[in-house]
């Protein structure tokens, strides 16, 4: 199967470096309204067979425009939502950002015992993760699916999944609102990355280089980003 993974639109929480991980989250800014209306446009040569969601507004909000562009309802799944925060929830200090993004270098390192502190393990995340992505290529062996999940998940999920891919590059690629992760393959057979697109699906024009965007940022990016930076 072809499989789109999108980052959700823009939240104020991304704007601010914010880690807002926990149900149901923020809604879209109005860039991340304009972010998702350009989506459609952005994959019309795809042939969609399915769009889904995470359990989380902001993704629910920025597939919408695509499934109305593709008469497809939105299958809300749970399992892709974003890495969870646990203690640093909706924090954007130093502290709170060197953990949470340190949690990913570890894990990309296999050391998936490893805890976000009151959250989840590597073994939890990736067993949840890989449980909806594997949901969806059940109904979709043959088709192209679209599921707008979120930007640590993205990052780390892929790194690790893709065959073609060193784990330890999911730290260092960058996804902002919008930007678009292309895997093929499947489950039992394996996946390979074939684009990572960073950027905005509808262009540099709807990127917002002032935001403090730590789930989407890289390490380096967003430990320069934190507000007491």
């Amino acid at each position: 199967m072809r499989l789109l993974l999108i980052r959700h639109g823009q939240t104020p929480n991304n704007v601010a470096g914010a880690l807002d991980t926990g149900f149901p989250g923020a809604g879209l800014t109005s860039l991340g309204n304009a972010q998702a209306a350009a989506i459609p446009s952005a994959l019309g040569a795809e042939r969609i067979g399915g769009v889904y969601a995470s359990v989380l507004t902001r993704t629910q909000l920025t597939a919408t425009p695509l499934a109305r562009a593709t008469a497809r309802e939105i299958a809300v799944i749970d399992g892709v939502e974003e890495i969870s925060a646990g203690d640093f929830e909706m924090r954007s200090d130093d502290e709170a950002i060197a953990g949470y993004v340190g949690a990913l270098g570890r894990w990309a390192q296999d050391d998936l015992g490893h805890a976000v502190p009151g959250a989840e393990s590597g073994h939890d995340f990736f067993a949840r993760y890989d449980g909806a992505i594997e949901s969806v290529a059940d109904r979709h062996a043959d088709e192209t699916a679209v599921v707008v999940s979120h930007g640590a998940a993205i990052r780390i999920w892929a790194a690790r999944r893709a065959q073609n891919v060193q784990t330890g590059e999911a730290v260092r690629r960058w996804l902002h609102n919008t930007g678009m992760c292309v895997m093929e393959g499947d489950p039992e057979r394996g996946w390979q990355l074939v684009q990572w697109h960073g950027d905005p699906l509808g262009g540099l024009d709807l990127e917002d280089p002032g935001a403090h965007d730590v789930t989407g940022d890289s390490a380096d990016e967003a430990a320069a980003s934190s507000p007491s930076a």
